[in-house]
């Protein structure tokens, strides 16, 4: 009997993982507490939108803390920003971070975690604790002052 099927022909993208860094590893800032955290984020946000639109961040660490990177996972509306974990997860893994520290700032000046502050922040606990990072804070910034979930024992 013949074989009559015929051959198809696969394409599929190839996925590369890489980080690159413009910095030496002894330039890299080291976070020993929430207040530099929150510095090294004020330097990192926009003054003319920090009190227009949430936008959420997140800083990745190396073993050390030193910071590894920062990135820019949504932006959002005035009174809030959906987060898709995933890309959390995805650029923690790229850059090979030990450790993580979410962000987000509030229009309004509030600092208090909302329901949804709270809720993304358990999800994206669990999935580091599957991964062997961890989360090491989660800061809410307006431009005088900040909140930090460590800081308050809710991590």
């Amino acid at each position: 009997m013949e074989n009559t099927s015929k051959r198809t022909s696969w394409q599929v993208a190839e996925i590369q993982l890489s980080y690159t860094s413009n910095m030496k590893p002894s330039q890299r800032p080291k976070i020993s507490s929430s207040k530099d955290a929150y510095d090294i984020l004020r330097q990192c946000w926009n003054e003319s939108t920090i009190e227009l639109f949430e936008e959420f961040k997140v800083i990745f660490t190396n073993r050390a803390n030193k910071v590894l990177g920062l990135f820019q996972v949504a932006t959002g509306g005035i009174t809030g920003v959906l987060v898709d974990p995933k890309l959390v997860f995805i650029a923690a893994l790229k850059s090979g971070a030990t450790g993580i520290i979410l962000s987000h700032n509030h229009p309004s000046g509030n600092l208090t975690p909302s329901e949804a502050d709270l809720n993304i922040t358990r999800k994206i606990k669990a999935g580091c604790n599957l991964l062997d990072i961890l989360l090491l804070d989660h800061v809410i910034l307006t431009v005088e002052k900040y909140y930090s979930f460590a800081d308050e024992g809710l991590l």
